[in-house]
């Protein structure tokens, strides 16, 4: 199974667009990729890897996995969490049985896959995962994990079934994860959920084991995923190929609103509140889920709910009339909501999504006053007037692929190409101007403190969009500089700067210890000579500090400097007295 997360596009910032460009169209970058392992049984078991305890491999991937039934008297409930030993809330355990569930009036017969996320309780202890916190570092920033929330992978099965009271059997397998790789996670459960429903706990157990085997998913390395005996691996007879691990079927969900596509995208880039309207929530989720995928690859920084409940324990929280709905999309699909969240400024009330190949009518927007009901037509219920005129050739180009019955997949490398460009062009003069605050490498002292950033302003910023803006690299006419103004009010310009702006003091702080490395290199024995002890000592204290930093920060400092640095602070420490020596080698490095 190959898996590939477009990559090249560096934690924060956008990176080349030509390599972003070949990610989309599924050409090969440097990526995340893994594939599976073949048929036949792991008589070589690489087991574990040095250092990893018993589920520790399982929790690089996955919090735990959940069953989730239906009780005549309690209700929804949670019947198996595994492995037993995770760790799970009251309150995370009741929005894991509310979301696991489709709503009622939903009528989702035989399987249906989904997803959700949900916030983690506050006061849980943060997994200390060192090593895979270095992996999430070289991520881009669309395939991190997210320490304040769980994603929910459901694949809920309902079908008639006489032995039962309620006449219908109704279950959920769901499996709560950090990693947003939804694509890899629904095929998955693909594979071995409707074996669990044959065979129940052995076979989950034994599912658990395998995936407590798999190598941590290291960026840019091809991994070996066995589950169950399932040949999962690039191959020309028997394969499941994976273009990515995380993306939707971006055509699929917004083929009834391709018309739409660019009013959305400035939504989304916006943060501004979004219900989105289904009849289920596989519709619900995939539309949620693309609308974040369309600001790719920049990060969308506000929060998110691919599927919503009244029993969300976010319900007051974000229904609430007393103030203006928070900056958040959400994914619903009980008719209550359309009365609760009617004061929201942007819903988009959609039908069910067609199969591939099959066209939708394509929906309008409408005012918001004539949203009343969930029985409400299809539409995009908004009085917002977009900055950027709309680019008819876009439309044009996937309305002749409709025509011409190009695949689904086709049609979605040309949407998700179109709106990595739209953003690329966006961002391209934000990063040009931030990485203008940076101070340049001459005026760093290595016996002085790291220089600071200049401060970031939007005035400045706008003078530079004259000459160096969007147009030189978007073909589309409209009020970009409207449409920044509004962006650096909102939570993405708020996230995305502040990533940026760690990176760039990062490398500051970076590049103030090669400077000091280089320094104290250039004749240490002479300058052993020329200072007295407590300058020494004050020295190497500092320099162990800076290796302190440097290795909990992940600094992106040259491995060779860090090595000579510990040679250096070794020979300075051997040319002290005794008594200091044995008091220095002992400080700092625990």
């Amino acid at each position: 199974m190959a898996l590939r997360g477009p990559a090249g596009l560096g934690p924060g910032s956008c990176g080349p667009l030509d390599e972003a460009v070949a990610a989309a169209e599924g050409r090969e970058a440097p990526a995340l990729v893994a594939t599976g392992a073949t048929l036949e049984d792991d008589e070589e078991d690489e087991g574990r890897g040095p250092g990893l305890l018993r589920w520790d491999g399982f929790s690089a991937w996955l919090h735990c996995v959940c069953v989730v039934g239906f009780d005549l008297e309690l209700g929804q409930a949670v019947e198996v969490i595994y492995p037993q030993h995770s760790k799970l809330t009251d309150k995370e355990k009741t929005n894991i049985c509310y979301l696991s569930f489709p709503d009622s009036n939903s009528g989702c017969l035989g399987d249906t896959q989904f997803c959700f996320r949900f916030r983690q309780s506050s006061g849980r202890k943060v997994s200390l995962h060192c090593l895979l916190d270095q992996f999430d570092k070289d991520l881009p920033v669309y395939l991190k994990k997210d320490p304040a929330y769980f994603y929910g992978y459901v694949y809920f099965r309902q079908v008639r079934d006489k032995t039962l009271k309620r006449g219908y059997f109704q279950k959920s397998l769901v499996l709560i994860s950090k990693l947003p790789y939804i694509h890899f996670f629904h095929t998955v459960l693909k594979q071995i959920a409707p074996e669990y429903f044959e065979k129940n706990e052995p076979y989950l157990e034994a599912a658990c084991n395998d995936v407590d085997r798999w190598p941590a998913p290291v960026p840019g390395k091809t991994l070996h995923l066995p589950i169950m005996g399932v040949v999962m691996k690039v191959d020309s007879h028997i394969s499941v190929i994976l273009p990515t691990v995380h993306e939707v079927d971006l055509f699929r969900c917004f083929c009834p609103v391709f018309l739409h596509s660019q009013m959305l995208w400035e939504l989304v880039l916006l943060g501004e509140p979004i219900v989105v309207m289904a009849p289920s929530p596989s519709e619900s989720s995939e539309t949620v889920l693309a609308l974040v995928n369309c600001i790719s690859p920049l990060k969308y920084f506000s929060d998110f709910r691919p599927y919503f409940t009244i029993h969300d324990s976010e319900f007051k929280e974000y229904t609430t009339r007393t103030q203006a709905p928070p900056s958040v999309i959400l994914g619903v699909t009980n008719p209550f909501f359309a009365k609760t969240l009617q004061h929201w400024p942007h819903i988009i009330r959609i039908g069910d999504l067609k199969p591939a190949g099959e066209i939708p009518k394509q929906v309008k927007v409408k005012k918001l006053k004539n949203l009343k009901t969930l029985d409400s037509k299809p539409g995009v219920y908004t009085s917002y007037k977009p900055y950027l005129n709309r680019d008819e050739e876009i439309i044009k180009q996937l309305q002749k692929g409709v025509q011409q019955k190009r695949p689904s997949e086709a049609q979605s490398v040309i949407l998700r190409r179109y709106f990595l460009e739209l953003t690329q062009s966006f961002i391209i003069p934000l990063e040009r101007y931030v990485a203008s605050l940076m101070p340049l490498q001459k005026s760093i002292s290595p016996w002085k403190s790291p220089p600071q950033l200049r401060q970031f302003l939007p005035e400045e910023f706008m003078k530079t969009l004259e000459k160096t803006g969007p147009q030189l690299t978007s073909r589309i006419k409209g009020d970009w500089i409207g449409l920044y103004r509004h962006f650096l009010k909102s939570p993405n310009f708020d996230g995305w700067f502040k990533t940026r702006r760690k990176e760039m003091t990062q490398k500051l702080e970076a590049l103030h210890l090669e400077a000091l490395c280089e320094e104290v290199e250039k004749d240490l024995l002479l300058w052993i000579q020329k200072h007295t002890e407590v300058e020494i000592v004050d020295l190497v204290l500092k320099l162990k500090n800076k290796l302190l930093q440097a290795d909990r920060e992940h600094l992106p400092v040259k491995p060779d400097t860090m090595e000579k640095l510990r040679t250096h602070i070794d020979a300075i420490i051997l040319a002290l007295p005794e008594d200091l020596q044995g008091i220095l080698l002992k400080t700092g490095m625990t």
